[in-house]
């Protein structure tokens, strides 16, 4: 998570207009997902790829780390369509590969949209625009704690996988075994009393269930819209020629 936050508040694209981001990545997520053909999810995810590590000029390494968990979900989906159980016997289902092949190029291709609007933007930022379209504040204020709430969880775990080691936790897999049971058993309830100190900060402080988040103006540029727009019809053009 820590990697995450730290490439959304230092990347270069942080300081351009939501509208702009957030029309390139859900204008291509969209495209990816309604047009058929495997061509156009190709393309928006090299287009968005590219984008996101060229333009962007986001690490790579940070790109790999992010994209690594949620690739492993999408290997799982493919193999489950790809193949069939009869029995005792496991084979190929009919047409498994092309629907395997046609859904990992259209999630990878909504994945790197998400992770381009992820890398590239604050989550503080996110819930501005979402107020803006006229999502209620509550919504957005509990969108904003649950974030906060997986750094707790994080945190938490990391700090106590380090105590675990300093008292020598690690040092067989038997004890990491046992280290790593005491953790999960005691992280939600230490992570939880730091949620609720968080809320006592909060209301301390005069917390009335409105979380306020600064609201730098940013300009819209045209040109760069009608930029955007023309590539994702382009995009689309190219995915309907296939379909």
């Amino acid at each position: 998570m820590s990697h995450i936050d730290t490439s959304a508040n230092l990347n270069p694209w942080r300081q351009k207009p939501l509208a702009e981001k957030g029309l390139l990545a859900l204008g291509m997520l969209v495209i990816a997902v309604g047009v058929p053909s495997w061509q156009s999810a190709l393309a928006v995810a090299a287009i968005m790829t590219g984008v996101t590590l060229g333009a962007a000029r986001v690490d790579v390494s940070t790109w790999w780390k992010t994209i690594t968990a949620p690739f492993g979900f999408l290997l799982i989906g493919v193999v489950t369509i790809a193949l069939q159980v009869k029995g005792w016997h496991v084979g190929l289902a009919p047409n498994g590969l092309e629907l395997a092949g046609r859904l990992a190029a259209r999630a990878f291709a909504g994945l790197t949209c998400l992770l381009f609007l992820t890398l590239t933007t604050p989550a503080t930022d996110l819930v501005v625009g979402m107020r803006r379209l006229g999502v209620p504040v509550e919504i957005t204020d509990v969108a904003l704690l649950m974030y906060r709430f997986l750094f707790l969880l994080t945190d938490t775990a990391a700090d106590m996988n380090l105590a675990q080691a300093a008292r020598l936790g690690h040092v067989s897999y038997r004890r990491h075994m046992q280290s790593l049971g005491l953790l999960i058993a005691n992280l939600m309830p230490r992570a939880l009393s730091r949620a609720q100190a968080l809320e006592v900060g909060l209301a301390a402080r005069g917390w009335h269930g409105d979380l306020v988040v600064l609201r730098p103006a940013r300009r819209i540029s045209p040109f760069n819209m009608g930029i955007i727009a023309a590539l994702e019809v382009a995009v689309l053009l190219f995915g309907l020629h296939y379909v």
